[in-house]
């Protein structure tokens, strides 16, 4: 199995990533949108596996609260660790930046990611109807409290 790092994004993933979301999420984001999120003191993580881009992660921060925007593996590299690797990273950078709550949504029919969360320590704290679009369906939301 190829190595995987785990690193910061960088404007020159902006490309990358925002093809990764064409190809999995029906609403994806554009070069553009990943550049405009490569701000301030917002974290994004990078996968790279065999010099490509395998997935990404980010987190929009605001004063000690987070919220995981998009969590994306390329389909071929699913169920190699990759997620949880980057989810646990990014936790890290958040509680050493002094995020103290970490909040994300998630589609109720999203049973692998729901279990991913849940084992990283995230709790299901409400329920967002209709909040996602094409298809429409409701979202989980869910907290995870840093020590």
């Amino acid at each position: 199995m190829s190595r995987v790092i785990i690193r910061a994004m960088e404007p020159k993933d902006a490309w990358e990533a925002a093809r990764l979301d064409q190809e999995i999420f029906t609403q994806p984001w554009s070069k553009q949108g990943f550049l405009n999120a490569l701000t301030g003191r917002n974290l994004f993580l990078a996968a790279e596996k065999d010099s490509c881009l395998a997935g990404y992660c980010g987190m929009y921060c605001a004063a000690d609260e987070g919220e995981i925007v998009n969590v994306a593996v390329k389909k071929d590299a699913r169920q190699e660790g990759i997620g949880e690797a980057m989810l646990r990273t990014l936790l890290q950078q958040a509680e050493n930046a002094g995020i103290r709550t970490v909040l994300l949504e998630v589609r109720v029919s999203n049973q692998a990611a729901i279990r991913l969360y849940e084992k990283l320590g995230f709790e299901i704290c409400g329920l967002r109807k209709n909040f996602y679009e094409l298809p429409r369906e409701d979202g989980y939301l869910m907290k995870l409290e840093c020590e």
